[in-house]
């Protein structure tokens, strides 16, 4: 019985190199889901609903594929911190996380609209910056283009610059929990094909 498409809902190419590393064929098709901001939600709550959002987008037009949708948030406290506008304010985001820990959120949703299947959950890396000087943000922003990344960086570009240590996985700072998603989509396969010899 052939397997039912992957399809990634994401037009991030952190989000599909990390995808390729387990394996799994899978095409890209980024949604057109308007985020949704936290509000009275917590971060997880808030990254699994956008998550939801963006994998529906793509299965109401491809309802037979198995989606992934994702959304990652940089949590300081009870603040979220989006993508910088300019550069004062990507290094007024590095001030903020200069010597402290701060949470990094990815919701992560596999759905499968036509069989009605849905699998939500989200993952929580603790990220310890070191203490930052004025120049040493500079020159971090300098070698990164920070207007498309949360919290003003990436780990995976120059993180060692900035970056004590993170307790947790390291690819859900990047923007997919591989450790967890390889686990959930594994089952959520076994399901789809179950219900297929039925």
């Amino acid at each position: 019985m052939t397997p039912p498409p992957i399809i990634l809902a994401s037009a991030s190419p952190r989000r599909r190199e990390l995808l390729d590393l387990l394996g799994w064929p899978f095409e890209v098709v980024p949604g057109d889901a308007v985020e949704i901001t936290a509000g009275a939600m917590t971060p997880s709550e808030a990254c699994q609903l956008n998550a939801y959002r963006k994998a529906r987008s793509i299965a109401k037009r491809i309802p037979d594929a198995v989606v992934i949708g994702a959304d990652t948030e940089v949590c300081l406290g009870p603040k979220t911190l989006g993508k910088p506008a300019d550069l004062a304010e990507a290094g007024a985001m590095l001030q903020r996380l200069s010597g402290r820990a701060h949470q990094v959120v990815t919701g992560v949703c596999l759905l499968h609209l036509r069989k009605h299947l849905q699998v939500c959950f989200a993952e929580m890396t603790d990220v310890h910056f070191h203490r930052l000087s004025p120049a040493q943000r500079s020159a971090y922003l300098q070698r990164i283009h920070p207007f498309d990344k949360a919290g003003a960086y990436a780990v995976q570009e120059h993180g060692h610059l900035i970056i004590e240590r993170l307790d947790g996985s390291f690819s859900n700072v990047v923007g997919l929990p591989l450790e967890r998603l390889s686990v959930e989509l594994r089952r959520f396969l076994a399901i789809v094909e179950a219900l297929d010899t039925e």
